[in-house]
């Protein structure tokens, strides 16, 4: 070939690569509009008021931090209007001898996690315009608890995000001590019956620990929601924790040994299965955990914990199937798997599965995404 003409594809090339380069970097802004898509259908197609379980809950913790970077106040109102039609309170009971905290969803299961997480939202209005009521039934359910001699209330998967994040911003509203010394005592023993040493994941429960229970190639199953949940719920922890705290270090080292073993088990299409170790065991995209790892990778490397050109790549590569698979031209995010507590060989998931808790996730995740891009970084 002339080399004249060599050097003039060659310089073709390389201005047109650094277009296409330029066209493919992400913007704030065009994340801000995924969250807002997302955000705006979903709110539009459900309204406010229902009740104060978890997976509404779940959907609001995202909320909040949707409207924090979008300033929007129709997101904040919507998160009022379900915290006050909730009374803001969880479940209602105001008999304390009839409290429980095993599975339960009545009035009568005050001390169960999944009617606790409703606390975060309610706490984060309260910063906004610090009205007492508003964390009142937060403050007595918390302290009652805490004045039990049980220390098991965490036992499964779920509830470190669902009520880990209370007890740090409680915390924070209080200056309480004991709020920091019961959260090092409950997560510690949620440690003894789910964390896995080896594998540095949690089982999603007793049950399902190794090898009283195995996935259908007789591995270990750690469920990628179930992980979602404790990741997420440490990185808001860590938020939160004051840096002089004895235990920092404890939640520290499982977060980061969290991210080294996450991202080891990413797929290459950027999401995680269902059964994070054996992709066979429920194969194909999943967005719930998915959302719930990239919100918590980010909000490291946000952070200053976990280190860019480590983690970066495989927040990236989510967040691709996040926008570009997961989340549909009119706002619908596909692809999360229903209301249960495991990967399921053979359960459905496709474009048209959705939920409140899965969209609460992806909104975790795009905030993060967006104070990622704020700071001038591209990719």
């Amino acid at each position: 070939m002339n080399s004249k003409l060599y050097k003039v594809l060659f310089l073709l090339f390389f201005l047109t690569s650094g277009a296409v380069n330029a066209q493919s970097q992400l913007s704030k802004e065009e994340v801000l509009e995924m969250i807002n898509r997302a955000n705006i259908y979903w709110q539009s197609n459900n309204k406010p008021e229902v009740r104060a379980f978890w997976d509404h809950a779940a959907y609001h913790t995202g909320n909040m931090e949707a409207y924090e970077v979008t300033k929007n106040e129709a997101y904040r109102k919507y998160s009022e209007d379900w915290a006050g039609y909730n009374k803001w309170m969880g479940a209602k009971s105001t008999d304390k001898s009839n409290w429980k905290y095993k599975y339960g969803e009545t009035d009568e299961h005050v001390l169960f996690g999944d009617w606790q997480i409703c606390f975060q939202t309610y706490i984060d209005l309260y910063h906004l315009k610090p009205e007492e009521y508003k964390i009142a039934r937060a403050k007595e359910v918390m302290q009652y608890e805490m004045s039990t001699p049980n220390n098991d209330y965490w036992w499964w998967a779920d509830g470190l995000y669902m009520v880990m994040p209370v007890m740090t911003k409680l915390y924070k509203v209080t200056g309480d001590q004991k709020y920091l010394d019961k959260l090092y005592e409950y997560f510690m023993y949620a440690n003894s019956i789910m964390y896995d040493k080896k594998e540095k994941l949690y089982y999603r429960d007793a049950k399902y620990v190794y090898p009283k229970h195995k996935s259908a190639n007789g591995k270990k199953d750690f469920w990628a929601r179930g992980d979602g949940w404790v990741f997420a719920g440490l990185a808001k922890v860590l938020k939160d924790l004051p840096l002089t705290d004895p235990h920092r270090n404890e939640y520290l080292t499982k977060y980061r040994n969290m991210a080294k073993a996450i991202v080891k088990s990413q797929q290459a299409e950027g999401y995680w299965t269902r059964s994070i170790l054996d992709p066979q065991h429920a194969p194909g995209p999943e967005t719930s955990g998915t959302a719930f790892f990239t919100y918590g990778l980010l909000w490291g490397i946000n952070n200053g914990y976990l280190k860019e050109k480590n983690y970066l790549p495989a927040a990236q590569k989510a967040w691709t199937y996040l926008t570009k698979t997961a989340l549909q031209p009119d706002g619908k995010l596909g692809y999360v798997q229903p209301i249960g507590e495991k990967a399921i060989p053979g359960q459905v998931v496709d474009v048209n599965s959705t939920s409140n808790f899965g969209v609460g996730a992806f909104l975790l995740a795009g905030s993060e995404m967006y104070r990622y891009l704020s700071k001038d970084a591209k990719f």
